[in-house]
């Protein structure tokens, strides 16, 4: 979610952010012309697209209200952008599409893939968030509906072992390979030799960036001195957790969490005259668009993406454009948004190369898209990243980009 314009891209600053405590909107009902216009998220006719005769219906799922909906909001809009671009191309694949709001929340989203199954689902994208992902992606893996999801990145999404989903894959990195990621990037970086770890126990992508980091911490020898924990209704005051990191002589302090709790970290720390290091991961992408944030408490924050709408390659900047004109006031892309516009063009991709048809039964078209999306001939590459292939286990490989905050602005780590 790499927005650092801030004049141009005010990341939802002035599209509903304000939602609750993390100010996010998101998916819903409604419709959109497949030749590039749509209308805001908050629109009831704004979230589906007639693709006509012949269209293969593909759904969405993620949080369009509630304190989740920037990220909801944002694979929707990313979604769109993708299947306007493929209706308007007029080739052989066309794409209706649906999305439906979830408010971040399981049953909620279990009731919203038995709407879009009402609907005629044969393919879904989503769900954006893990708990409700982990929740129907066990209802797709029982109905055999191809799911690939751009940004639920627990393991407990695809599932492991004798538990692993066959039909499921992430667009995403796992929770546990970012945390190796950081891990080795403090260490081949020497941002400091003691580590202080404040994460949120009680959500599962926190901890599983957090197991991920102390795994690779000890193979590769980094110093945790400090590792608090804090809960959803404990969020808002950091002062203990900083204070045992301080006071145990912490240089780098990992914040495994979205950016609205960093934020605060960053204010507090500041305020206590702590400046360590700080390294985020990808939820920390976006902290700069936060309504009323003051962007130098961000200065030196290292995090990892692998998307940043400010790269100056022809296709970020086409599908910056493109995004730009779909959404609210004109916000540019996050990372939600690419993996979400990559997980269309992937699919777009396997379907040709499998020989999918509207006709097709949806189980059907999940086994050929299993089959395609596992074969070492297929590989796709997009806005977040390039020969990206899937495993049997649904995990994607492909290279995080990271980067260091500096006057403002997203600048990569050499």
């Amino acid at each position: 979610m790499a927005l650092t314009d801030m004049t141009r891209r005010s990341f939802l600053g002035t599209a509903g952010i304000a939602t609750a405590g993390l100010a996010l909107a998101g998916c819903g009902g409604g419709g959109s012309d497949a030749s590039g216009s749509s209308a805001s998220a908050g629109d009831s006719a704004s979230n589906q697209i007639d693709g006509g005769d012949g269209a293969i219906k593909l759904g969405n799922i993620g949080p369009l209200t509630g304190a989740a909906a920037i990220y909801g909001t944002a694979t929707n809009w990313g979604a769109q952008v993708a299947v306007n671009e493929i209706n308007a191309e007029g080739g052989d694949i066309k794409f209706s599409y649906n999305c439906q709001d979830d408010t971040h929340n399981a049953e909620t989203s279990v009731n919203a893939y038995n709407n879009l199954k009402d609907w005629g689902l044969q393919i879904l994208i989503g769900t954006t968030t893990t708990a409700p992902c982990v929740a129907v992606s066990a209802e797709t893996n029982n109905d055999n509906i191809f799911e690939l999801t751009p940004s639920a990145s627990s393991v407990d999404v695809v599932g492991e072992g004798s538990a692993r989903k066959s039909n499921v894959f992430q667009m995403c990195f796992t929770d546990p390979n970012q945390g190796k990621i950081s891990a080795d990037m403090v260490k081949e970086k020497a941002l400091g030799t003691k580590i202080a770890i404040i994460y949120d126990q009680s959500d599962t992508y926190s901890t599983g960036l957090r197991d991920g980091f102390v795994a690779e911490a000890e193979e590769i020898g980094l110093d945790i001195v400090s590792e608090q924990a804090f809960t959803s209704d404990n969020n808002q005051d950091f002062s203990a957790q900083l204070t045992d990191a301080q006071s145990n002589g912490a240089d780098v302090v990992l914040m495994p969490f979205y950016y609205q709790q960093g934020g605060l970290v960053l204010k507090q720390a500041k305020d206590m005259g702590f400046a360590p290091a700080f390294v985020g991961m990808d939820g920390m992408d976006g902290i700069l668009a936060q309504d009323g944030f003051d962007a130098s408490l961000a200065e030196g924050l290292y995090l990892i993406t692998p998307f940043t709408a400010d790269a100056t390659d022809e296709a970020t900047q086409k599908f910056d454009e493109a995004y730009e004109k779909i959404s609210d006031d004109g916000v540019a892309p996050n990372q939600f948004a690419a993996d979400a516009y990559d997980c269309v063009y992937a699919i777009k991709q396997a379907i040709e190369a499998a020989g999918v048809t509207a006709d097709m039964d949806p189980s059907d078209i999940c086994d050929e898209l299993v089959k395609t999306f596992t074969s070492s001939d297929f590989s796709y590459s997009g806005l977040t990243g390039k020969d990206m292939t899937w495993s049997d286990d649904g995990t994607v490989s492909k290279v995080p980009q990271c980067y260091v905050i500096k006057d403002g602005k997203y600048e990569v780590v050499e």
